[in-house]
């Protein structure tokens, strides 16, 4: 969590540092932003004791996830055959989101067509600006903020250690998108490196779990780029909120290779719940 954290903090760093706006007609939006910090956390705790129906018909994605904390804390309780049903259940909404988000690309193409139709090729300069900025932070803290964090607990050199991490699991890691199907590679690393297995047989599995730090970058980079869009001003103490926001929503988005797209929006969506009352759902998909 620690290196999460620190990402998604370095992700509101680069995003001061970097103003980004993006072009949309949705974008004229208007939402009454928070007037600061203490607004912030007075709506996300009313957000959380919403009641379960308003959650759902106001779209409080906050409000949603508490209550599927709290009635799945009671399921526990359920007989087998019930538990059977909500697996089934389960397993058919996950169905029907993934058939929804194989066809989510159709409809990013439909957006940005009517983005560039209505305001020429220049209005995509800013997405080049925004994924260089993504890539550069993702770049700066592979090399600089986790290595800060070893050697924080090694008190020792830690760059020999991260470039061996980086040329074994990196590469792979890249290319299959989820940390869940790279476990088997860092296994192996940990099994080279001479480490205890009794410690990496637990650590791997539940870090490849937690320590989500591209996922927060992206959650903290695009929501701000949003509110950014939309005309509201973050002041550091709120940005610092989104961080901790990020941190914990990213956790669980490995899953299986490419699979995280559901669970990004999700946490996206949470994200945004920190600022905005109304979600404006164009300017979301539009910068999915």
């Amino acid at each position: 969590m620690i290196g999460t954290f620190a990402a998604a903090l370095v992700a509101v760093l680069a995003s001061f540092i970097v103003p980004i706006e993006i072009t949309l007609n949705s974008a004229n939006t208007e939402i009454a932003p928070p007037d600061g910090i203490g607004q912030v956390l007075s709506n996300l705790l009313l957000k959380l004791v919403d009641s379960p129906v308003n959650a759902l018909l106001t779209a409080n994605y906050i409000g949603i996830l508490s209550w599927a904390v709290i009635f799945g804390i009671a399921m526990r309780e359920a007989n087998k055959n019930s538990k059977e049903l909500l697996k089934t259940i389960a397993d058919v909404t996950s169905k029907v989101v993934e058939w929804i988000i194989n066809l989510a690309p159709f409809g990013s193409l439909g957006l940005v067509f009517k983005t560039i139709s209505d305001k020429g090729v220049g209005s995509l300069a800013n997405y080049g600006i925004l994924l260089v900025l993504l890539v550069t932070t993702m770049l700066f803290v592979a090399p600089v903020v986790n290595p800060l964090i070893a050697f924080f607990f090694m008190r020792r050199n830690p760059y020999p250690l991260v470039w061996n991490c980086l040329r074994v699991s990196g590469v792979t890691a890249f290319f299959t998108r989820s940390s869940a199907t790279n476990i088997p590679v860092n296994m192996k690393l940990c099994h080279d490196l001479g480490l205890n297995p009794d410690t990496y047989s637990v650590s791997i599995p539940l870090g490849s779990t937690i320590n989500m730090a591209g996922v927060a970058i992206t959650i903290n980079l695009l929501t701000l780029v949003a509110v950014n869009t939309l005309g509201i001003p973050v002041d550091f103490a709120t940005a610092f909120v989104l961080s901790v926001v990020a941190a914990i929503s990213a956790c669980g988005a490995s899953g299986i290779a490419g699979g995280e797209v559901p669970s990004f929006l999700s946490q996206l969506l949470v994200a945004f719940s920190v600022f905005l009352t109304i979600l404006p759902y164009k300017l979301l998909g539009l910068v999915l």
